[in-house]
């Protein structure tokens, strides 16, 4: 293709494409010029070899990076524009040197590129460009008329995500790089905008992978909320330190993060990040440096909003909650977890009797677990505190566990010990007698109550049964009352009951075997009751089976016996449990104690119509539902 065909395609004339080819078009009006160029990149027009100096146009266009290790997508934005527009790109590296960097200036001056993006390592170079004549843009550098990825709207809109959630207590984490002063600067600004209190103690910059500095006791007291982080490997690093001290994101500490757009799409690690736009910004700055050369904008134009449009969202919110303190209040359960082993009979066996059984079965269970499952269905949070093996049965229980709002960091996995194993009989009317190997649970000491104190900070009840070391049971006790839990303590296991436990206890819940155990001398269930009163429990509530249950209250002023409801017996090992998450339950939704029992005997009565504890509690909506059609009235406040 020569001067004269580019011509007679234009329709103007060789010297015409020649002032314009060799940049001596200022007397050519943008029109003409912009449709010569058109023709010429689309006939992949170029002088030839011979006739090339310094004044003439290349169509092409040079890039000088500081290093390529993270700009790969930026280049390709890069690349893609200047192709769409028929340039084509020669790229250097200066490898953060300054000589480096200088010799490149000049091997694109002497390739006769019509413009140069340039990433400084030293703004003094410019000075050479400057002589050059050639366009430039400066890119990726703190310096007035450069073009940067607008890290301070990043920093603002993830700021903003963890205030749209309640957040107020965020602290921002920073590493040094060139956007660390925008995506800080949107951070300032989002927090005064939204009357969000600012303090220099929470920007925390951290260097490498180094998190020393980080303040973790402040997530341990709750006094840093939420977290927003300029770099992905620094919010890596800040999520497996949380995981290893056994806090969970978002449930104790939001994160947001910038990601580069380079990395893989995962939900996991479960971080919610802003995908810096690096495409978008090489197609912007390319498309920017070619309307520079064919004079359709100065270089001085619009280059403070050239990359404020580029849009950026929240790419998911996998690790954004709303702040700890905020939650409903959930409910500590603390004690055994176990495997029930199911043997069924016709007749339960006794001593100098053999019998057989034609089926038996396995589910996760044991009272801690049971309890904190039948509050999660019933729409409260929970947290558990108690020991499992180090074996497969341990999976089972987290399997469980994992699709219900039951907090975990309290769960513990006991090297060289079993997971609790229950061996349970049960007669073909239902009834039950219960064998129990401890394993793990007697293993759960006073000390890992002491390490899971921060689970009582935000509660409101502790459910215990001293199917564990009763020393754990006191000092659980004794940390509910210093932060203001009320406490429900089933006895079993145990015929004496120390008076420095019993005068802790809110809410006394034995069946008659066990109430008979604590008080043997008193005669009746209304004396015992009275005794145990008088020890300082605020209520006792014995359970009866089928007989209901008998509740006396100082604290509630009530005394009266509650009708079981009808219900076909298939296995009643987890009645209790059920009774007693359905009356927390219902009390917490503001129901009086009266109310709230008569719910949970219809709790309890489901429990004993499927065979296993877990796999028998009823969820609120089914439960609601059924009392609506035989008692509506209960459900009145």
């Amino acid at each position: 293709m020569t001067i004269k065909e580019i011509a007679k395609l234009a329709g103007v004339s060789a010297s015409t494409v020649s002032k314009i080819m060799n940049k001596k078009d200022d007397s050519i009006s943008a029109e003409t010029r912009e449709h010569v160029l058109k023709i010429a990149k689309e006939y992949n027009y170029t002088p030839y070899s011979s006739m090339i100096s310094s004044g003439t146009k290349s169509l092409s266009i040079g890039v000088i990076f500081r290093n390529t290790f993270d700009i790969s997508m930026t280049l390709t934005g890069i690349l893609d524009t200047a192709g769409e527009l028929g340039y084509s790109v020669v790229i250097c590296e200066s490898k953060n040197s300054p000589e480096a960097e200088l010799k490149n200036i000049s091997v694109l001056s002497s390739k006769n590129v019509d413009g140069i993006l340039w990433e400084p390592v030293d703004l003094d170079n410019e000075k050479k460009l400057s002589s050059s004549s050639v366009p430039y843009q400066i890119i990726n550098f703190d310096a007035p008329g450069a073009l940067n990825i607008n890290y301070e709207n990043i920093g603002y809109k993830a700021t903003e995500a963890l205030i749209n959630k309640g957040h107020e207590d965020i602290a921002c984490l920073i590493s040094p790089g060139i956007r660390t002063s925008g995506f800080l600067k949107g951070y300032k600004k989002c927090l005064f905008e939204n009357g969000v209190n600012f303090d220099e103690e929470s920007v925390i910059e951290i260097a490498g992978d180094c998190t020393d500095n980080f303040p973790m006791g402040k997530i341990t007291g709750h006094r840093i909320s939420g977290l927003v982080i300029s770099h992905y490997g620094l919010a890596l690093k800040i999520y497996e330190d949380l995981d290893k001290l056994h806090y969970s994101t978002p449930y104790d500490v939001s994160i947001v993060s910038l990601k580069d757009d380079t990395r893989i799409k995962s939900d996991y690690p479960p971080i919610s990040t802003f995908t810096i736009p690096h495409r978008e910004f090489g197609k912007k700055i390319a498309k920017h440096l070619v309307d520079i050369i064919e004079k359709k904008k100065t270089a001085a134009s619009d280059y403070s909003s050239l990359c404020a449009d580029i849009d950026v969202s929240l790419d998911n919110e996998l690790s954004i909650d709303i702040p700890y303190i905020s939650r409903s209040k959930k409910v500590i359960v603390v004690g055994s977890i176990n495997i029930d082993n199911y043997l069924n009979f016709e007749t339960l066996p006794h001593t100098g009797k053999t019998v057989s059984t034609p089926s038996s079965s396995k589910y996760p269970g044991g009272k801690c677990l049971n309890e904190a499952l039948g509050v999660a269905k019933l729409g409260h949070n929970a947290a558990i505190i108690g020991n499992i093996g180090n074996d497969a049965d341990a999976d089972i229980i987290y399997d469980l566990l994992k699709d219900y709002s039951i907090d975990t960091v309290g769960l513990k996995r006991c090297q060289g010990k079993q997971t609790g194993q229950a061996y349970i009989f049960v007669q073909r009317d239902g009834d039950s007698m219960i064998s129990i190997l401890l394993g793990a649970n007697d293993s759960l000491s006073e000390d890992s109550i002491t390490e899971n104190e921060r689970l009582f900070v935000n509660a409101s009840y502790c459910l215990l049964q001293t199917e564990v070391p009763l020393p754990t049971i006191v000092k659980a006790c004794k940390v509910a009352k210093k932060h203001d839990l009320k406490t429900v303590l089933k006895p079993s296991t145990y015929s004496q009951l120390p008076e420095e436990l019993l005068k802790m206890v809110d809410i006394l819940v034995p069946n008659l075997d066990e109430v008979n155990e604590l008080c043997p001398c008193a005669s009746s269930i209304e004396e015992k009751a009275d005794q145990l009163l008088s020890l300082g429990i605020g209520t006792v509530i014995v359970t009866l089976g089928a007989d209901g249950c008998y509740i006396k209250s100082k604290e509630y002023s009530y005394e009266g016996r509650i009708p079981a409801e009808d219900f076909v017996s298939v296995d009643s090992s987890g009645a209790g449990d059920a009774f007693i998450s359905a009356l927390v339950s219902y009390l917490l939704y503001g129901y009086d104690l009266e109310a709230a029992a008569k719910i949970a005997t219809f709790a309890a009565g489901f429990s004993i119509t499927r065979q296993g504890t877990t796999t028998s509690l009823i969820d609120r909506e089914t439960l609601e539902a059924y009392i609506k059609q035989k008692r509506p009235e209960l459900l009145n406040k």
